[in-house]
C-alpha cells in the first residue's frame, strides 16, 4: 500500500472517529439529569430496602427481612395477582380492537382520514379526567339504563362489585390506549406492499384468508411489539385505577402502583421499597423478553 493511500485511509479513520461537539451538548445534560432523576433516587430507594426505615429520622438494617415479608404478604399478593390478570385481559383486548380497527382504517373507504382523527382523541386526554367521567356513566348512566331495560346485573354500579368492577378498568384503560396501539399497526400495515395482495386476489383468495395468511405473517412484528409494551404500561397502571375505583371494593382493584404509593403515605417505605424493587427487577426482564423477541424483526 502507498503512503499516499495509507494517509488517506488514516483521515477516512479519524473522521470516523471525529465526534461532533453538538453531540455532547445533547448527551450529557441527559445523563445529568437521568442519573440526578432516576439512577441516583432508585439506588437509595434499593438501599433503603434493606433497612427499617420508614422514610425519616433513624434506621438500621434488617437484610432480607422486607423481601421474604412480601412473599407472605396477602395484600401485596392480591395486588401482583389482580395487576398481572388485568395487564394480560387489557392487552389482548386492546390489541385485538386496535388491529382489527386498522384494518378497517386502512381500506378503501372514504372517510377514514376522518375516523383516525376521531379516534386518536382518547389518546390526548389525562388519565384520571376519563376514569372521573366513566366513573359518573357507570355509577349514575349505567344503572338507570340497566333498571329501565331490566337487566339486573347493570341496576347498580358494576364498580361496586369486586367481582366485575375489574371489567371496568379495562374498559376505561383499553378506550384510552387503543389510539396508541391503533397508530403502529397503521403503519405495520401501510407498509405491506400493495402487490402481495394484488397478487392473492388474482388467485381468487378472500378476505379473510388474505388477513390470515398475508397481513398478520407481514404485520407479527408490530404485533409483539404491541403485546410487550402494552403489558410493560399495563402493570404500572394507577391513575385510571385510582379515578375509577381506587383500588375497591376493599382491595379487589389495587395495583401493585397503588400498594407501592399508599405504603408510602402509610409509613412503610422500606417495606414498599423492597417491593418496588421486587416490581422493577420484573419490569427488566419483560424489556429483555421484549429486545429477545423483537431481535432481528424488520419493522
Amino acid at each position: 500500500m502507498s503512503s499516499t493511500t495509507a494517509g488517506q485511509t488514516q483521515a477516512v479513520r479519524h473522521r470516523r472517529r471525529r465526534v461532533e461537539p453538538l453531540y455532547w451538548w445533547f448527551l450529557v445534560p441527559s445523563l445529568i439529569l437521568f442519573t440526578g432523576a432516576i439512577t441516583i433516587p432508585g439506588a437509595v430507594g434499593i438501599f433503603f430496602s434493606f433497612t427499617d426505615s420508614i422514610g425519616v429520622g433513624d434506621w438500621k438494617f434488617v437484610g432480607l427481612t422486607n423481601y421474604m415479608a412480601l412473599f407472605s404478604d396477602p395484600a401485596v399478593l392480591q395486588s401482583y395477582l389482580f395487576t398481572f390478570g388485568f395487564a394480560f385481559a387489557t392487552v389482548i383486548v386492546v390489541n385485538v380492537i386496535s388491529f382489527l380497527l386498522a384494518v378497517l382504517l386502512t381500506s378503501r373507504i372514504r372517510i377514514k382520514t376522518a375516523l383516525r382523527t376521531i379516534f386518536v382523541i382518547p389518546m390526548v386526554i389525562s388519565g384520571i379526567i376519563i376514569a372521573y367521567v366513566f366513573q359518573f356513566l357507570f355509577n349514575h348512566t349505567l344503572p338507570g339504563i340497566g333498571q329501565a331495560l331490566g337487566i339486573e346485573v347493570l341496576s347498580t354500579s358494576i364498580l361496586s362489585n369486586p367481582n366485575i368492577a375489574w371489567v371496568a378498568i379495562v374498559i376505561v384503560t383499553a378506550w384510552q390506549s387503543v389510539p396508541g396501539t391503533l397508530l403502529i399497526y397503521i403503519a405495520g400495515l401501510l407498509a405491506v406492499p400493495g402487490d402481495v395482495y394484488e397478487a392473492a386476489d388474482i388467485d381468487g383468495a378472500s378476505k379473510s384468508r388474505q388477513l390470515m395468511r398475508i397481513t398478520l405473517p407481514l404485520v407479527f412484528g408490530y404485533v409483539v411489539i404491541n403485546m410487550i409494551l402494552g403489558l410493560k404500561n399495563f402493570l404500572g397502571a394507577y391513575d385510571i385505577i385510582k379515578g375509577l375505583t381506587d383500588g375497591g371494593p376493599g382491595t379487589a382493584t389495587r395495583s401493585i402502583s397503588m400498594t407501592i404509593i399508599g405504603g408510602f403515605n402509610g409509613g412503610d417505605y422500606a417495606y414498599q421499597m423492597a417491593n418496588a424493587t421486587v416490581f422493577f427487577i420484573i419490569t427488566i426482564i419483560i424489556s429483555l423478553l421484549q429486545l429477545r423477541l423483537t431481535q432481528g424483526r424488520s419493522l
